[in-house]
């Protein structure tokens, strides 16, 4: 039966959540830290009794120093995503890029008929990372098409539209049921292993108390040369 999926967003684990949160290197830069306020200047000593009191120095304002904020950088050398099918189902959506949530979590499209590209991290086609796109797996009123990603095939071609028209095509390696619980976020969203695919929706059993889905279904996919 169809579950509301209004608010609920792609969970990674715990170890990542607060990775993200803190915009650390395992999925972000980290941040500068801020500069310590500096001292108030004071006189060494009291003046000679008797002498004339010796103005301080005048010590000029500092200047205003850039902080980097503490979130990740979007990638940019290579065009973003737009769509992604998946050969011989269903699976066919607009793919757009998203971010983080306040509380680590990525993000995922309001509109179930789109896909979340983590623009925080490799874009499909680059040389080395896991790109991943999530989406969906359900709305208050149906099931959607990815659903059927625990169905893929090893060896199913998933083809990827980015915005200049380019195409980048991966073959299906394996499709994972992992529980949420247990899921590497530091492997799931890598960016300096071999050039993977990921795409992530919900699956396994739903649990009320949690208004949630029990796993994760991780599809991986290496490129085609």
């Amino acid at each position: 039966m169809p579950r509301s999926a209004a608010g609920r967003r792609f969970r990674a684990s715990a170890a990542l959540l607060a990775a993200l949160a803190a915009g650390t290197t395992a999925c972000g830069n980290s941040a500068d830290a801020p500069p310590e306020t500096a001292p108030s200047t004071v006189s060494s000593s009291a003046p000679a009794t008797g002498a004339a009191p010796v103005p301080a120095p005048s010590v000029p304002a500092p200047s205003a120093i850039p902080i980097r904020p503490a979130v990740p950088e979007a990638q940019t050398s290579i065009p973003a995503p737009v769509r992604i099918q998946v050969e011989g189902t269903g699976i066919d959506l607009e793919v757009i890029p998203v971010g983080v949530e306040d509380n680590g979590a990525m993000t995922l499209p309001d509109n179930h008929y789109q896909a979340g590209w983590y623009q925080y991290g490799p874009a499909p086609g680059a040389g080395s990372g896991s790109s991943v796109l999530a989406a969906h797996v359900d709305s208050r009123t149906e099931q959607l098409p990815i659903a059927g990603l625990k169905n893929v095939a090893a060896g199913t071609i998933i083809t990827v539209t980015r915005e200049d028209g380019s195409l980048q095509r991966y073959a299906t390696e394996q499709v994972e049921n992992i529980a949420k619980r247990s899921l590497d976020g530091h492997r799931l969203f890598d960016r300096t292993g071999e050039p993977r695919l990921k795409l992530v929706t919900c699956g396994g059993q739903w649990l009320e108390a949690q208004d949630d889905y029990e796993d994760n279904v991780v599809l991986t996919a290496a490129p085609v040369s």
